[in-house]
């Protein structure tokens, strides 16, 4: 399960990083990054389950679970926030989005890499 875990959390890095990058390069949002939102959350959520189900004592109110759990609530008000703005077509919205994307990312790297240095380590 190791390793479809480890892939499913690298697969979220890349449809996120693409999302998220490709929305401020092209300077406004879309629906395809809308949707490489959300690809980066279920395989996020999947990779994270598999973890937990790996990590025998499961959830743990540390660091990296604490981190964790605040990327998963914030990629998915992301997303959510992503749908209503591209809903209501706000030109000036969809222009400004990138600003929350990026800091979406930013703090969605901090578990992503205490994970894999926690990984290494053992």
């Amino acid at each position: 399960m190791l390793p479809f875990a480890i892939i499913s959390i690298t697969t979220a890095l890349v449809f996120y990083t693409i999302g998220v990058w490709s929305e401020k390069i092209q300077g406004q949002l879309k629906k395809w990054h809308f949707i490489m939102f959300c690809l980066g959350l279920i395989f996020d959520t999947l990779g994270t389950t598999l973890m937990s189900e790996l990590a025998e004592s499961g959830f743990q109110l540390n660091f990296h679970g604490i981190t964790g759990l605040l990327a998963i609530i914030l990629m998915f008000v992301h997303a959510l926030w992503a749908a209503i703005v591209l809903f209501k077509n706000n030109e000036k919205a969809k222009e400004n989005f990138h600003k929350f994307s990026i800091i979406v990312w930013i703090i969605w790297l901090i578990p992503f890499i205490s994970g894999a240095a926690l990984g290494m380590a053992r």
